[in-house]
């Protein structure tokens, strides 16, 4: 012990505020649902949205410009937390705006629900501001937890209770993987602060064989996290099998904590050892971005396409995350924020043509979508043209920034690579489109959405084709909080 008194103060907890804040309004919803029952369930959707625009404000009111320490060093809120929790709490209410009418159709709005995506948004916001194992450990099984219980919550759904078991028991195992890798870490430093492990690796010198056993299980983790290749068995199934509405928030905001997660662990913790997990980090890239493009090609149903859509973004983040500089980290950033406003808006499309007995994941739902609804047609194509790198949307810088970050560490292959997959993946994004503007309609069945979420979708949108034309000012926002 150095002497430091156990004992915390209300500035001790003010950096904080944001995480008491959202753990307080989960358990207002959860006791206000009970209370007014199933009559002010929209009340309580209503409340929840408040509660993720309150984080929002308190965030930005406590954020600071230099990074600041709290809670014995197992907290950390610095500029690039701060951002990367204000997009996670616009990607949550934005996934719950797209969800509404969905749930309400098949009787899955109730407080439980709305409690569950609280406290996954929870441990999103633990894992980003970690600043220890322990801390960011607590954060993934707060997430974890959180999203196991979303996939399952349509109990009536045989399918979607498989694939949350599978997605709990294989999750359970990369839990297991990255505490046994902890365990190690500690073993070989003394300590669980991030920055403690980081000095006692620079002391080492190089790497010991202890440290990189322990880091591989570190990196497995971190791999299933984000659903990499060999560790993606589970993105599919999940994907597939949960409702619509649980596979659109499994797939935006907490794929911010998987980059928050990388970050905290690699680039901060472990940054003498850069040359042993850039090597790991290179074949989990190839593979996913390999596998990703290539199986998303034979897929007749939407989710499962954008399942393995997801697997290959995950190849490309992570080739900005591998190349271990500022501007690689910069770029991942980037591409990890540009990932979620994209396929918000490509399942915000789904969620669009889905209505009471009928999910539209099948390829064939999109023919002739022109024809029914030219402006969210557009929306989607912006989406599929966004998620392919094509230019003037925001993926294609996003695909850029990526690609330079690797040439400038020298691995021209891994670049080339990274094009060539771009171009094999564009074929199925363009199947979309295909079948949008130049096939006969499927249906004609009118749209059961209401104003707000036609809003909110158009926005969406918009984004994706607003930040390809003006992506400095993402950009600039990600070199300013990684430096």
């Amino acid at each position: 012990m150095d002497g430091t008194p156990l004992t915390l103060s209300l500035a001790d907890l003010a950096p904080a505020a944001a995480e008491i804040f959202v753990a307080g309004a989960a358990c207002l919803v959860l006791l206000f649902d009970v209370l007014a029952g199933p009559r002010a369930r929209d009340l309580s959707f209503l409340l929840t949205i408040a509660a993720l625009a309150g984080a929002a404000w308190v965030t930005s009111l406590v954020a600071g410009a230099q990074p600041e320490i709290a809670l014995f060093g197992h907290y950390v809120a610095d500029p690039m937390g701060t951002v990367l929790k204000l997009f996670a709490y616009g990607a949550a209410a934005v996934t719950l705006v797209y969800s509404h009418a969905y749930l309400v159709r098949r009787g899955l709005l109730r407080g439980e629900y709305l409690v569950l995506a609280l406290t996954a948004v929870l441990g999103i916001q633990v894992i980003v501001s970690a600043g220890s194992l322990l801390s960011l450990y607590l954060g993934i099984e707060i997430m974890s937890l959180s999203l196991y219980a979303l996939v399952a919550f349509d109990r009536d759904d045989g399918v979607a209770a498989e694939s949350a078991m599978k997605y709990f028991v294989l999750g359970a195992i990369a839990s297991g993987s990255l505490l046994y890798g902890i365990s190690i870490l500690y073993g070989i430093t003394g300590t669980f602060l991030l920055h403690g492990v980081a000095a006692a690796a620079v002391m080492e010198g190089a790497p010991a064989v202890g440290l990189l056993f322990g880091l591989a299980f570190i990196v497995v983790g971190v791999a299933f996290k984000f659903g990499a290749v060999p560790f993606h068995m589970w993105l599919p199934d999940v994907y597939h099998g949960a409702p619509t509405a649980v596979t659109l928030f499994v797939g935006s905001a907490p794929k911010i904590a998987s980059f928050a997660l990388a970050m905290r662990l690699l680039a901060e913790g472990l940054p003498a050892a850069v040359d042993a997990w850039q090597d790991m980090l290179v074949v989990l890239a190839a593979l996913s971005m390999v596998v990703g493009n290539v199986v998303a090609i034979a897929q007749t149903n939407i989710k499962r396409m954008l399942a393995y859509s997801t697997i290959s973004h995950v190849g490309f983040i992570l080739l900005g995350v591998l190349a271990g500089n500022a501007a690689g980290y910069q770029a991942a950033m980037f591409y990890t924020l540009t990932y979620v406003i994209m396929t918000t808006a490509a399942f915000g499309v789904v969620l669009l043509l889905s209505r009471q007995g009928f999910e539209a994941d099948s390829l064939d739902d999109y023919k002739g979508l022109n024809r029914r609804s030219p402006w969210f047609a557009f929306v989607m194509l912006l989406a599929m043209f966004g998620m392919a790198g094509v230019p003037p949307t925001v993926g294609f810088w996003a695909k850029v920034q990526v690609i330079s970050a690797v040439l400038d560490v020298g691995m021209t292959w891994l670049a080339a690579l990274a094009v060539l997959l771009s171009v094999v993946g564009a074929y199925y994004y363009l199947r979309i489109v295909k079948l949008m503007y130049f096939d006969e309609p499927a249906g004609s069945e009118p749209f059961a959405a209401g104003r707000a979420f036609r809003a909110m979708l158009s926005l969406n949108g918009l984004a994706v084709l607003a930040l390809g034309l003006f992506p400095g000012l993402l950009l600039g926002l990600c070199a300013h909080v990684i430096r």
